[in-house]
């Protein structure tokens, strides 16, 4: 598998990671009185949300894998190029939830600072990765070459719970229905809890995979 393709296969990675942790946190949303009250307003507007964040995400891997090919990991002006390309991604987002009867005004002042920490240290790892992967025997080995078991697990929640504050100041941009808006702050805090347990448990969860006896990998 060539470095492009490489690319290709974290980012199917890191989708399956952000699926997993959408499904852990709806789960528990589940199990909450106000925030299953309001699931059913809000549930199709969370999978887009992952569906966002998968092509973000996206973005920044193959932009890591550029800039090894180049020989050294993204500067702070192709990250802040990165958060410009992401806001088209977010326009396209914005423009397939139009029509709920939620709604969101996204302000960049509050989100920014979250989303260029979330870019940085994801575009960090991936290119760690994809630099191990040259001489790995497949993912499991290139994240076994790259990180210790503990550093991986915290390099994983870290990134999971900024996109869990990330989202919470989406989350109290969100419009509401009438009967729902008074909840509103307390449904943003809600489901940001419930994501921040969900980066515990899935990246000890998942660091307990990555790092069990290992097995021969196609490269």
């Amino acid at each position: 598998m060539d470095r492009a393709g490489r690319a290709r296969a974290l980012a199917n990675a890191n989708g399956k990671i952000l699926e997993s942790f959408s499904r852990r946190t709806v789960r528990r949303m589940r199990a909450v009185l106000p925030l299953r009250i309001a699931l059913p307003h809000i549930e199709t507007i969370l999978a887009l949300n992952v569906d966002k964040e998968v092509q973000k995400d996206a973005l920044v891997i193959r932009c890591s894998a550029d800039a090894l090919a180049a020989g050294s990991p993204p500067g702070p002006d192709r990250l802040r190029q990165l958060f410009e390309e992401t806001k088209a991604i977010e326009r396209a987002f914005l423009g397939r939830i139009g029509s709920f009867p939620v709604g969101i005004v996204i302000r960049y002042d509050e989100v920014g600072p979250v989303r260029m920490r979330r870019i940085a240290q994801l575009s960090s790892m991936a290119y760690r990765i994809l630099d191990a992967w040259d001489d790995a025997s497949g993912l499991r080995a290139a994240l076994r070459a790259s990180y210790t078991q503990p550093e991986f697990e915290r390099e994983l929640r870290d990134i999971l719970q900024l996109y869990a504050l990330e989202t919470n100041a989406v989350s109290h941009a969100v419009r509401l229905p009438a009967l729902l808006a008074p909840l509103r702050r307390r449904l943003a805090d809600g489901v940001t809890d419930m994501m921040n347990e969900s980066a515990l448990g899935l990246a000890r969860d998942l660091s307990g995979l990555a790092y069990r006896r290992a097995r021969v990998e196609p490269a």
